[in-house]
């Protein structure tokens, strides 16, 4: 197995994530709010502007996109907390560590720009992912929302899970909202 390398992106590769997010909503259409379809209208400026509301991380295997995730702000009411969205890992990437590497590199980023702490959200009835993060280090709040997906049934809750950054890892805040 050779090895995965993940990079961020700037502006100027908006191509390359408009190209590996457009693959992630037709193979997981569930996981997302957006369709592929409503993605694939937007035109280069829509991307541009993706590109700079928040950093884009991809995973790639011989030089293949085989991950994303990106990183933005969480609450501005706590500037100190970054925020995971948008995973996803292409299916010959899972289980190989791609979501690994991706989760560890924007934890990186967020602790370089000086965030305190990292919020990931996750649906509290997806078992794997919360599973997931917690190996991580991600520790479940009681902060909690409706789920944004559409598939997702009537009543479907989706909490905050947080990962501190830094000197003092053992601390979880205590509230964190979106």
């Amino acid at each position: 197995m050779s090895e995965i390398n993940v990079r961020a992106l700037g502006e100027e590769d908006w191509q390359q994530y408009r190209d590996i997010r457009l693959m992630a909503l037709q193979d997981s259409p569930e996981a997302f709010v957006a369709t592929r379809t409503q993605e694939a209208a937007l035109d280069e400026q829509s991307w541009r502007e993706r590109m700079r509301r928040a950093r884009r991380l991809i995973a790639e295997r011989n030089g293949t996109p085989v991950g994303v995730v990106s990183l933005g702000q969480g609450d501005p009411e706590h500037s100190c907390t970054g925020e995971l969205f948008g995973l996803w890992v292409a299916p010959e990437g899972r289980g190989t560590g791609v979501a690994w590497k991706l989760v560890e590199a924007g934890a990186n980023q967020a602790l370089a720009e000086g965030h305190k702490n990292l919020g990931y959200w996750v649906g509290t009835s997806n078992g794997p992912a919360v599973a997931f993060a917690s190996s991580f280090g991600f520790r479940p709040t009681g902060t909690r929302r409706p789920m944004k997906v559409p598939n997702e049934t009537d009543g479907a809750e989706e909490m905050v899970m947080v990962l501190p950054l830094g000197e003092d890892p053992g601390t979880v805040p205590s509230t964190v909202v979106r």
